[in-house]
């Protein structure tokens, strides 16, 4: 399984922001601009902290696993690899979602400020970014735990096959 890039996420991020970003534009040039959920950045953040608790649990299991500790329970690699798979994804779609909150986030901020609910809106978009880099963060540190230990001993594959 190849590991995530930030440079991926951070791309993933830009090109969302700024289509959404447009977006935003031309859907007030319109009519209404749809609202920013109050809820978005508290899903995220829930997705943060289960994220960042799967990883400190999963580095806690592993250390005493190491250290043989009696009683030590250990870590299933197909566990392992499902939590992987999940901080992954995590870490994907919250780049999306952070990045089209956060073009929304800047519209909202040059358009007008003035009104209440769009400040609020504003609010709101801007926590959802921070929620978001707070799951990418917390999926690389889940994915830095759970990295498996390269082998020095494998020859390198030599140019000649047979």
């Amino acid at each position: 399984m190849k590991q995530l890039r930030p440079a991926v996420l951070a791309g993933i991020f830009v090109v969302a922001g700024i289509l959404s970003w447009a977006g935003a534009r031309l859907w007030n040039a319109y009519g209404t601009l749809p609202g920013v959920p109050l809820a978005a950045p508290i899903v995220l953040g829930v997705i943060a902290a289960v994220l960042l608790a799967t990883a400190l649990s999963m580095r806690s299991r592993l250390k005493a696993q190491r250290e043989r500790r009696p009683g030590a329970k250990g870590v299933e690699p197909l566990m392992a690899a499902r939590a992987v798979v999940f901080g992954q994804a995590s870490a994907l779609v919250a780049a999306l979602v952070a990045g089209m909150y956060g073009g929304v986030g800047v519209f909202l901020l040059t358009d007008s400020l003035d009104i209440p609910a769009r400040r609020d809106q504003a609010w709101y978009a801007g926590f959802s970014v921070l929620a978001g880099v707070a799951v990418i963060a917390a999926a690389l540190f889940l994915e830095h735990v759970l990295k498996l230990p390269e082998d020095d001993d494998q020859a390198p594959e030599s140019t000649a096959r047979a």
